[in-house]
């Protein structure tokens, strides 16, 4: 498949594209510095763009297949770049006809786990109101996704870790894994490249956890 990848220099971004390249994929990283990107090989084409411009990224989209992106806060003060920036995104691809995305989201976006303990209850609740405003920019991101004409997947995890890839997690389409308290960025990236030809994830959110 040919794919295009933003946030590539990210941590989930990062892995989209090296496990992409490693399946045989034709990956285009999408990037503002490519200093930072730190993977490579055959089928890498490095495409450099300011991410805010949605004329800038259609060349990025056209013709691809799927396009994955890891945009979102890093931290509290960047609350509001991913809706803005996934807003560009969608822009150029409902521009050149690119219909399939897949984005990461946050577990607390997504509907309250079935059955879930007190416990796990209590520590989302004070999560969620810590990072009320990374959450209410990632609630925004879905809601411009919704109205969009792309065929989108929100890919929502709890606590990311660095760990190496499993392929062994659970997964929920339109719901969140009960107690699910953190999976690993490489899986995360994992499940995403699984969903891109999986016709039950689209137009939906998907919780993913260990």
């Amino acid at each position: 498949m040919r794919l295009t990848v933003f946030g590539a220099t990210g941590g989930i971004g990062g892995e989209i594209v090296r496990q992409a390249l490693a399946a045989g994929h034709e990956v285009t990283a999408v990037v503002r510095d490519s200093a930072r990107l730190s993977a490579s090989g055959e089928g890498l084409e490095v495409f450099r763009a300011d991410l805010g411009d949605a004329e800038a990224l259609r060349a990025a989209v056209a013709g691809r297949d799927a396009v994955l992106s890891g945009l979102g806060a890093r931290r509290r003060a960047d609350a509001g770049v991913a809706a803005r920036l996934t807003r560009s995104v969608v822009d150029a691809m409902e521009a050149e006809g690119t219909r399939r995305l897949l984005v990461v989201s946050a577990a607390p976006v997504g509907p309250p786990a079935e059955r879930q303990p007190l416990l796990d209850r209590a520590l989302g609740a004070v999560v969620s109101a810590v990072l009320k405003e990374v959450y209410d920019d990632l609630r925004a991101m879905e809601a411009d996704l919704a109205r969009s004409a792309t065929d989108w997947t929100s890919v929502r995890p709890p606590k990311l870790r660095d760990k190496p890839v499993t392929g062994v997690y659970r997964r929920v389409v339109g719901g969140t894994p009960r107690s699910g308290r953190s999976i690993g960025r490489a899986d995360v990236a994992h499940a995403m490249l699984a969903m891109v030809d999986d016709p039950s994830t689209v137009r939906q959110g998907v919780g993913v956890a260990y």
